[in-house]
């Protein structure tokens, strides 16, 4: 067993987000994302199956609901999103942005 640090082996080329999964098994998987000024596509919405916590833990990013709610997100903001609730990310910062995200 190692210890690792959250902001450490980031990858210098971010053309698309970079997502690892951290530890997962059949009922929870715990992931780093790092985004540098990605956003969903205008017309994608994710719909996920499970509940979705998440956190930013550098940077700023900017969510949408699919009911037109948007909440900005900067570093030590939390959300957790239920289940099947439509939403997508409008725009991160152009620094990097790491999250870490609990699904269950």
């Amino acid at each position: 067993m190692k210890a690792k640090n959250i902001f450490a082996e980031i990858p210098a080329d971010l053309k698309t987000e970079f997502i690892e999964t951290i530890c997962a098994n059949q009922k929870i998987r715990i992931e780093r994302i790092v985004s540098k000024g990605h956003k969903s596509a205008p017309d994608f919405w994710y719909d996920q199956q499970d509940n979705e916590w998440v956190i930013v833990l550098k940077g700023e990013a900017e969510i949408e609901f699919e009911s037109g709610r948007r909440l900005h997100l900067t570093a030590g903001s939390y959300l957790n999103i239920p289940a099947h609730e439509r939403h997508r990310v409008l725009w991160t910062g152009e620094g990097e942005t790491v999250w870490l995200t609990m699904r269950y």
